[in-house]
């Protein structure tokens, strides 16, 4: 039988490890937070020139993927079978 003092160490020792493990997700977060808004800060001080010039790399980009996607797509269409219409039996 496991005596009452092993219980307590085993359960002290998952408590211990839980709160270092929310403590570590939670401060990782807050990290993200705060380097999402000094990279947003850094946008908006740019000149607004610099920053039309990145909206439009980043258009030119979002369109290279999107004709990437409809090439795909178009390809796999393609190779599927015809599917086979059921014809009107009441004729």
């Amino acid at each position: 039988m496991v005596s009452q003092q092993t219980i307590r160490r085993v359960v002290l020792t998952g408590a211990v490890a839980a709160i270092t493990a929310t403590g570590a997700l939670y401060g990782a977060g807050l990290k993200l937070q705060q380097e999402h808004k000094q990279a947003q800060k850094k946008v908006y001080e740019l000149p607004i020139e610099e920053r039309i010039a990145g909206l439009e790399t980043k258009r030119a980009r979002l369109v290279t993927q999107k004709e990437d996607i409809e090439r795909k797509i178009a390809e796999l269409q393609s190779r599927r079978a015809p599917v086979a219409k059921p014809q009107d039996q009441d004729r």
